[in-house]
């Protein structure tokens, strides 16, 4: 029997089980691959409030990434929440241990609830550790401004150039923070958009963790950049679409899974 893809997803553990590693791991198990994990950060949160953030130590990082290569191996790599320079520099030094497999990073900086996950002081680290080591990096608009360290004005498409001069081999600018829903691809060569669609009587808490980790899951499948992105675009979006409601006070979590009853079949 062949193994299925071995997808590792370097993160924060969201208590409440909306983003996170915890998205991670259901957006593998939909595209077939096995799930592994490395928790950069333990949260408290529910889908009100993060109350609480607590680094772990970046040996115990390197730790977790170091059993999970020597023992099972990894086909490809998603990065999320990092929170600190001295967790950055963690996971650059963890990243030597999984061999040359696709690398998607997802550059949390700001919670659904508007807590922020990344350190200020921590982005200049992540520009230059990070962003040069990437196959796709995948920013929301406002996220994509920091990255570029451009102003309120500058359009996706110059976003996305800007970024991709920082080192990634492509960069996908999401389209949750537009007016219309779509997403631009760029990697040095192919510029294109990704037209979606809005769900706005969805739940889109860990969109943005569930879109990577589908497209880490397609670029180890084997798909190209561009293909992965399609994919991510697609399932990311009927996550939102089906996204379950009644689960506490604020927005609820997608529904990568259908376990509110939407489809949820195939990569």
């Amino acid at each position: 029997m062949t193994a299925p893809p071995r997808l590792l997803t370097i993160a924060g553990s969201d208590s409440g089980g909306g983003a996170g590693i915890q998205a991670d791991l259901k957006a593998f198990a939909r595209c077939g691959a096995h799930g592994m994990s490395a928790i950069t950060a333990i949260t408290a949160q529910n889908t009100v409030a993060v109350t609480g953030v607590y680094p772990l130590p970046p040996e115990a990082i390197v730790a977790q990434v170091r059993a999970v290569a020597e023992d099972i191996g990894v086909d490809a790599v998603k990065i999320g929440m990092l929170g600190t320079a001295e967790t950055i520099d963690a996971v650059n030094e963890a990243l030597d241990l999984v061999g040359d497999v696709p690398i998607v990073l997802d550059p949390v900086m700001v919670s659904e609830t508007g807590a922020r996950l990344l350190d200020e002081e921590a982005e200049a680290t992540l520009r230059s550790r990070l962003l040069p080591r990437v196959t796709v990096v995948t920013p929301n608009l406002p996220e994509a401004r920091v990255l570029a360290q451009a102003g309120e004005g500058e359009e996706p498409e110059a976003l996305a150039r800007a970024i991709h001069a920082l080192g990634p081999k492509a960069v996908v600018v999401t389209g949750g923070h537009r007016e219309q829903a779509i997403d631009v691809f760029f990697d040095g060569q192919r510029l294109v958009e990704l037209p979606g669609e809005r769900h706005p009587e969805g739940s889109a808490h860990g969109s943005g963790c569930t879109h990577s980790s589908v497209l880490a899951a397609h670029l180890a499948l084997g798909n190209d950049p561009l293909e992965a992105a399609r994919a991510a675009k697609r399932i990311a979006s009927e996550a939102v679409a089906n996204g379950l409601r009644g689960l506490g006070a604020g927005p609820g979590p997608v529904d990568v899974l259908g376990l509110g009853g939407g489809a949820a079949g195939g990569a």
